[in-house]
C-alpha cells in the first residue's frame, strides 16, 4: 500500500486486516489484483449455500466482491463496460457473507445499518465506485474468468484481474460512512 502525490492510495489484493484498518472514509483508492463480481442473484445463491453448509465458489479471505454485471465483451477487449450496482440491493445477504469472511465490497450508494454493523464487527470495508464511469472501469480489467453460476448470465460470478481500479472508501472499518451527513 502506498500513497502517490495525488493522494490516491494504491492497494493490492488480497487485502490484509492492516490495510483495511488503515483506510479511512473518503480515501481515494486504486485497486490492483484479483476481485470477483457478484450481484443480487449470486448473493442469494451464496447465502443459500452457506445455510446449507456448502463451500463458496471462491475463498472470501482478503477478497473483494464488485457489485457489477458486465455488458457483452467487444472483440479485442477483456470485458464490456462494467460499473457499480447499487450496494443496497445486496443488503439482505451481505451481513451473512461478511460474517462468513467477506472483507470488502465495491458498489454505489447507501448501505443498511445491518451491513454497516457487520463491517464494524468483522473488520470489513465498503468501497464506492463512481457511477457513469463503466467504460473507464472496464479498461482496468486485464483478464476475466467465469467462476460460478453461468446460468445467471451477467450476474454470474467472475474473477477479474484488475489494475488501478478507482474507488472511494465509502464505509471504513470503524463505520464512518461517506453517505451519512449527520456527523458532518
Amino acid at each position: 500500500m502506498s500513497k502517490s502525490n495525488t493522494e490516491i492510495i494504491q492497494i493490492t489484493t488480497p487485502l490484509t486486516p492492516d490495510v483495511i484498518k488503515s483506510l479511512k472514509c473518503g480515501d481515494m483508492v486504486s485497486i490492483t489484483g484479483t476481485i470477483y463480481t457478484a450481484r443480487d442473484a449470486a448473493h442469494k445463491r451464496m447465502a443459500e449455500m452457506l445455510t446449507n453448509g456448502e463451500d463458496m465458489p471462491f475463498d472470501f479471505g482478503g477478497n473483494i466482491i464488485f457489485y457489477a454485471g458486465p455488458t457483452p465483451t467487444k472483440p479485442g477487449d477483456a470485458i464490456g463496460s462494467i460499473g457499480p450496482t447499487t450496494g443496497g440491493r445486496m443488503d439482505l445477504f451481505a451481513p451473512q457473507l461478511i460474517a462468513s469472511g467477506l472483507v470488502a465490497m465495491i458498489g454505489k450508494g447507501l448501505r443498511s445499518d445491518a451491513v454497516k454493523q457487520a463491517i464494524i464487527d468483522y473488520g470489513g470495508i465498503y468501497f464506492a465506485g463512481v457511477g457513469g464511469v463503466a467504460a473507464l472501469m472496464s479498461g482496468c480489467v486485464k483478464n476475466v474468468e467465469l467462476v460460478a453460476f453461468e446460468d445467471l448470465g451477467t450476474e454470474a460470478i467472475r474473477r477479474l484481474d484488475v489494475a488501478c481500479l478507482p474507488v472511494v472508501v465509502a464505509i471504513d472499518s470503524r463505520g464512518n460512512d461517506i453517505y451519512d451527513r449527520s456527523n458532518q
